[in-house]
């Protein structure tokens, strides 16, 4: 394994070990309204960001969501601890997920538990949610490192290959046995989904 993989790896393991959610006591007790909302997700959520010039949120997202029931309309163009609670799991869910999927799963949520008088209230179940994300965290990364060392067994094992050819057959298969775990993880989220969805539909869209 050669320098420039092992930093690699670390690197990624580096990033994985400063993920954070937005603490409950971080999120604003007044409603916002919408360029409050963007400015706030964007200053909380920018760590996760590929390219700086990358948006976590913008109003043409926030009207697409309230557009397709993802999110509920704002009162009287504000926007509650719920709504902010809401985006979160949105922007979470979106890049793995179809509109119809994310409105199947919130749908429920919103119903009944939109009320902050409710129990559980929506913002219990987030702290539920994310009080788990420590121990993810630590369980993803050994997934990682077990995946980077069998990628790298599996090349290894080729003969005859210069250092820059080993390097980038290692990245590519460490890249196949991520995308395959990322895959299987999508197929049995969608399986779960359609157990609990009462209301299917043919729109398969990704979100903004």
């Amino acid at each position: 394994m050669t320098i420039d993989i092992q930093n690699l790896l670390e690197s990624i393991l580096d990033s994985l070990s400063r993920i954070e959610y937005i603490q409950p006591e971080d999120m604003p007790d007044i409603h916002l309204y919408m360029d409050q909302v963007v400015t706030f997700m964007e200053g909380e959520l920018s760590a996760t960001k590929r390219y700086p010039d990358d948006k976590v949120l913008t109003k043409t997202m926030v009207n697409n969501y309230v557009k397709n029931k993802l999110l509920p309309p704002p009162e009287r163009k504000k926007y509650s601890k719920e709504h902010i609670l809401t985006l979160i799991f949105i922007y979470y869910f979106k890049n793995s997920l179809s509109m119809q999927d994310i409105r199947s799963i919130l749908g429920p949520l919103a119903d009944k538990y939109w009320d902050a008088e409710s129990y559980p209230s929506l913002e219990d179940i987030y702290n539920a949610v994310f009080s788990l994300e420590e121990t993810e965290v630590q369980h993803v990364t050994d997934e990682i490192r077990e995946a980077f060392i069998l990628s790298q067994d599996a090349i290894d094992a080729m003969d005859a290959l210069d250092e820059d050819e080993a390097d980038f057959l290692q990245k590519f298969a460490f890249i196949c046995l991520l995308s395959f775990d990322i895959y299987v993880k999508k197929l049995l989220v969608e399986k779960i989904i359609d157990s609990m969805d009462t209301t299917p539909g043919s729109d398969r869209e990704k979100t903004d």
